[in-house]
């Protein structure tokens, strides 16, 4: 079997609706069918550098397993996060996903669980988590078949740097004029609840029936005196975002991969005994949790985010929804 090395993924753009044409908050493109999503660490993610350019990412996980996911990963054969960017010019549907117990009686191995750094957001940009104080799961399934929804959910608006913990079962809608960087646990299990009046598929019997009225989920309330660069810290992931004006190290632990994604500037991750990898604004490079270490230095500057699977026991983020 091959060494491993750090793996630069091309991005899956994924064409929606609600999506945007121009993406040169972080691509430097025009498009002609709106694009409301960028797929980072998708099973169909292709590698592009190296002796496995051109396999995906399911291909190598499935080759690799542990040595590729690490021991902290709930399965060996599927990678742990995936990890997006968001574009958004219109509303989302209304939306919940399942936790992982109801997850696995439908077949699926996990829920999904997510979080939003906000990258970008236009003035007065909302998004919405969990229903209003006192809104009965009864009161919510009426105004979804009387078509005023909106009406009952907890509408918070937000800036760009905040962090935004959404855990399974949340009901959720993202606002227009959003650029997000998305992570959560691999999973493509979206319940439809709500959709202002498109006509799309909804999912109400298995969305009321995953809904939690007191998920824990909001803006990330930071610790007093914890470390400033970790955005959070769950069950479920550990984001981080660093800003780079000079090298760093990073040592890698066998319970999970690291995911670096540039949202500023562009840099080089090194590894010894390895080619280096360059990467700019927008793409990501997968560090499997084999390998013991690894430099990023940044080309002038560079800022990145940076992904992997939380060792030993973890509660869920402090949150508000205020």
């Amino acid at each position: 079997m091959p060494a491993l090395y750090p793996l630069l993924l091309l991005p899956i753009f994924d064409e929606r609706p609600w999506g945007v044409r121009d993406l040169r908050p972080v691509y430097p493109r025009i498009v002609k069918e709106p694009v409301g999503e960028s797929w980072l660490t998708w099973g169909d993610s292709r590698i592009a550098n190296g002796p496995l350019a051109g396999c995906t990412l399911g291909q190598v996980t499935a080759q690799f397993g542990r040595r590729l996911v690490g021991s902290a990963a709930v399965s060996e054969h599927q990678f742990p996060l995936l990890v997006k960017f968001l574009f958004t010019a219109e509303k989302l549907s209304v939306q919940v996903h399942p936790d992982d117990a109801r997850a696995r009686q439908i077949g699926e191995s996990w829920g999904k669980s997510e979080c939003w750094y906000v990258l970008d957001a236009q003035p007065e940009a909302q998004l919405a988590l969990g229903l209003k104080p006192g809104v009965t799961l009864r009161q919510f399934e009426d105004a979804i078949r009387e078509s005023r929804a909106q009406e009952l959910l907890n509408w918070i608006h937000v800036q760009p740097g905040e962090m935004f913990y959404v855990a399974a079962g949340t009901v959720h809608t993202i606002g227009g004029g959003l650029v997000l960087v998305e992570t959560q646990q691999t999973s493509d299990i979206t319940y439809r609840l709500y959709d202002y009046g498109r006509p799309r598929e909804l999912h109400l019997a298995e969305g009321i029936a995953a809904i939690k009225l007191n998920a824990r989920a909001g803006k990330v309330v930071q610790s007093p005196g914890g470390d400033p660069n970790v955005l959070l810290c769950s069950p479920f992931f550990v984001v981080e975002k660093i800003k780079l004006g000079e090298p760093i190290e990073a040592g890698m632990l066998p319970e999970s991969p690291h995911i670096v994604v540039a949202i500023d500037g562009a840099g080089v991750l090194e590894c010894r005994g390895m080619e280096p990898v360059s990467f700019a604004k927008g793409e990501a490079v997968v560090v499997p949790a084999s390998v013991p270490q690894y430099t990023v230095r940044p080309q002038w500057e560079l800022e990145i985010m940076r992904m992997s699977l939380p060792t030993g026991a973890v509660a869920e983020p402090r949150t508000t929804l205020g």
